[in-house]
């Protein structure tokens, strides 16, 4: 009884007080996502109710086990190159192998390689399940930031250049096939600007496609820069496709719109029915995509969370739970047909910036986009496609992020270089041997850095002092060199030890050092280290081996038999 009046006092607090801002949240989430979905729909080349339910699974069903609460998961622009590419490729084999009518082809072909699309988010999702249950969910988390930036700026460039085809009203030809691939894409542009400027009347009006794009993007641009503090909440990406779609509805401009079916909800197809599925369960590319998809999308999901742990204040991700919960919505996506999902930082950040309190927020815009596509799907055929590939052209550029590119290559040239390899190797080949190349190099990196080990000898035979310098990483690996060093150390010098310089010494250099210190004693020598140089690191290992014969100053300074050195600690006999 007591249980029931508590859960009825909960519920009771929510709807007095955080429903109110939750459900104001939600709208403002919905609305941000109802033209990105449908963006990214059109980019992909497929129907917008699959980007559409994958926002319904990811509000309705992910917010619900969620373990970022205000995290809002849906179709994301990182994915689009996976499933484009996913989805060209697997129509081309299907019509390699093709014997039935021509007329009935191009649709056949698609079915196919939706079938094989949903196979291979079904099997993603499962890739991330096991991940999330497995407890390494934190681990996506250690792949260099070079490498997660560097994969972010290379899908955006993919986004813009082939968008930007889109955005124009333009067929990107290749030699006689639709183009593939940010080579292609990119050597394509010049000819569609070119059509541009073809005012002849006897071909498609590119040039107004572009005029509605340039609307889109400048109205976004000028409302994030300038709108009034109260309307903030309107979203940009909305008034951009808004204003895009009545001015080409007033100017009665004739460019291509969205086509969209009577019943949205017709989309929905469990695992597409195909004859050829014989064919799609052997064939190892579709779980190749599989893999790319469960760490794009993870790595793309935790990186949101993270970020949204620190917009708000007190909130704070489990992250195997969240991959659980996003594994559990890709194999539902996968089931009926619907793109791939992950944690999106621009609904996120709506979200927050809304005042979004619990997953209340996420779960209604769920219901939301549910009842938009139940009983409004036919106001997106009002919708120009150049405005919604100016949007993608628009988050393209966001995802490159040009301070983000200033700031590596002030900070670091090896970070820099990490970066720029991954975003090239990604435009100019693949996702995948991009960012397979970006972990590569940063491991060879890390290698490099724990590997790098200096040892410098000044020796003063008149002053019978010298000094010992030492750089970088003294680990086992290096010790050769360390022991070359003492050796060539006279016997009855003070040596000064120099660690400011030193990054981290390990245990068998730390003995060696030891070892060597008794040794040089015996012959009249001194040793003397600062080990606060290594900020006291190994402070508490030089107390237990003294083990009451030595104690610390308070300044990471060790001296021997209580006496409070003015200078580095000498060493006789063991460690100072």
């Amino acid at each position: 009884m007591a249980k029931q009046e508590t859960t009825q006092t909960e519920a009771s607090g929510y709807f007095s007080g955080t429903f109110r801002k939750d459900f104001i949240s939600s709208i403002v989430v919905f609305l941000v996502a109802l033209p990105l979905c449908i963006g990214i729909a059109v980019a992909v080349g497929v129907n917008p109710a699959r980007a559409l339910i994958t926002g319904i699974v990811g509000g309705l069903i992910v917010g619900i086990f969620s373990g970022s609460p205000l995290q809002v998961s849906g179709p994301a622009a990182g994915l689009f190159v996976i499933v484009a590419d996913l989805i060209a490729q697997q129509k081309a084999k299907f019509l390699g192998f093709y014997s039935g009518p021509e007329d009935a082809a191009d649709g056949a072909a698609m079915t196919y390689a939706l079938s094989a699309l949903g196979l291979s988010v079904l099997v993603a999702g499962g890739i991330q399940i096991a991940a999330g249950k497995l407890g390494i969910g934190r681990w996506f988390q250690a792949v260099s930031p070079a490498v997660i930036n560097g994969m972010l700026a290379g899908i955006g460039i993919l986004i813009i250049v082939s968008q930007f085809h889109v955005m124009l009203d333009h067929e990107a030809i290749w030699h006689g096939h639709k183009a593939h691939g940010g080579l292609e894409y990119m050597a394509t542009i010049p000819e569609a600007i070119w059509k541009c400027f073809d005012l002849s009347g006897t071909g498609p009006a590119h040039h107004l496609a572009a005029a509605i794009g340039i609307v889109t993007i400048t109205t976004m641009i000028l409302w994030q820069s300038f709108a009034p503090k109260q309307l903030k909440l309107i979203p940009a990406a909305l008034l951009g496709i808004g204003l895009a779609t009545i001015v080409a509805m007033v100017l009665g401009f004739s460019i291509r719109n969205l086509d969209v079916p009577d019943n949205l909800l017709d989309e929905v197809s469990f695992l597409n029915s195909t004859p050829a599925w014989t064919s799609i369960l052997g064939d190892p590319s579709v779980y190749i995509a599989a893999l790319v998809i469960a760490l794009v999308a993870s790595a793309e999901t935790l990186l949101c969370a993270t970020a949204v742990d620190k917009m708000k204040p007190g909130h704070k991700t489990n992250h195997d739970k969240e991959l659980t919960a996003q594994g559990f919505g890709n194999m539902l996506c996968g089931l009926v047909g619907a793109l791939p999902m992950t944690g999106v930082i621009v609904r996120s950040s709506a979200n927050v910036n809304a005042g979004g309190q619990t997953r209340g927020a996420t779960i209604m815009h769920g219901a939301w986009l549910l009842l938009f596509i139940v009983f409004l799907p036919q106001v997106l055929t009002l919708v120009p496609r150049a405005a919604l590939g100016a949007l993608l052209v628009y988050t393209g550029f966001k995802l490159v992020n040009i301070k983000q590119i200033k700031e590596l290559y002030k900070t670091s040239w090896s970070e820099f270089a990490i970066y720029a390899t991954t975003v090239i190797l990604i435009v100019s080949f693949d996702l995948l041997i991009g960012v397979i190349a970006g972990i590569v190099l940063s491991a060879i990196k890390l290698l490099a850095t724990f590997t790098r080990f200096e040892a410098d000898l000044f020796v003063n035979e008149e002053e019978k002092k010298a000094t010992l310098s030492l750089h970088g990483a003294a680990t086992f690996l290096r010790l050769p060199i360390l022991a070359q060093r003492l050796e060539e150390i006279p016997e009855d010098v003070e040596l000064h030890v120099d660690l400011s310089n030193l990054t981290y010494v390990d245990h068998a250099c730390f003995e060696s050092l030891m070892d060597w210190a008794k040794q040089h004693e015996k012959t009249g020598g001194t040793l003397i280290i600062d080990w606060s140089q290594l900020h006291g690191k190994f402070q508490k290992e030089v107390d237990i081996r003294h083990n009451g014969d030595s104690e610390g100053n308070g300044n990471g300074e060790v001296h021997r038999n209580g006496k409070s050195p003015s200078r580095p600690t000498p060493v006789g006999g063991g460690v100072g």
